[in-house]
């Protein structure tokens, strides 16, 4: 997945924003995508202030950030009603996609498609529409700030993919300080910087 076109968010709603936005609507701009659950406690402490902070940071007109509220357990907690709240609440200000459900195995759809493993996820993708980096749990802010900085700076030419490998899934669900995780999807890990 890593250096491969992002492929569109499968959303039933979006919220901070009065259209639906899609990733090929945001070429030629680096696009930070966080995924989050409202009641992931390492998304609440660190990654929603994260992505606020990366939306404070940077131009709009070089970075784009979108949240996917992406709920994989307590769905009934976790609803429109109850996301509009945490939003005015915690103050986020960045469009919100609400991921589709899946009846079928309630795992999100945009979360089986980019092969997330949990909440919080990062995935920066480049001004071209590639994947660049993705990751699952908290990640260091001044790590993520030279990553960004370094593709808002890329140009067509000079760009250079990002080494990635496989990381085994870890064989238990649930939440911890850093991240809440699911058992079934693989997940890709940097190994170099960029």
């Amino acid at each position: 997945m890593i250096n491969s076109v992002a492929p569109e968010l499968i959303t039933s709603d979006w919220l901070n924003t009065d259209t639906a936005i899609s990733l090929q609507s945001l070429r030629g701009k680096v696009v930070f995508l966080h995924s989050f659950q409202m009641l992931c406690p390492a998304c609440v402490t660190h990654g929603l202030p994260q992505a606020s902070a990366v939306r404070n940071a940077f131009s709009q007109q070089d970075l784009a950030v979108i949240g996917l509220h992406t709920v994989f357990e307590h769905h009934h907690a976790m609803g429109k009603e109850a996301l509009k709240a945490f939003i005015h609440e915690y103050r986020l200000r960045f469009p919100i996609a609400i991921d589709m459900p899946d009846p079928v195995n309630g795992i999100p759809l945009s979360m089986q498609k980019y092969g997330l493993r949990g909440t919080p996820s990062v995935l920066l993708i480049d001004r071209q529409g590639r994947i660049r980096f993705h990751h699952f749990g908290h990640i260091d802010d001044l790590k993520l700030g030279s990553m960004l900085g370094q593709l808002v700076a890329e140009t067509v030419a000079t760009e250079t993919p990002v080494i990635m490998d496989k990381e085994k899934t870890a064989q238990t669900t649930g939440c911890n300080q850093n991240a809440c995780s699911l058992p079934l999807l693989a997940s890709v890990r940097q190994v170099k910087n960029f």
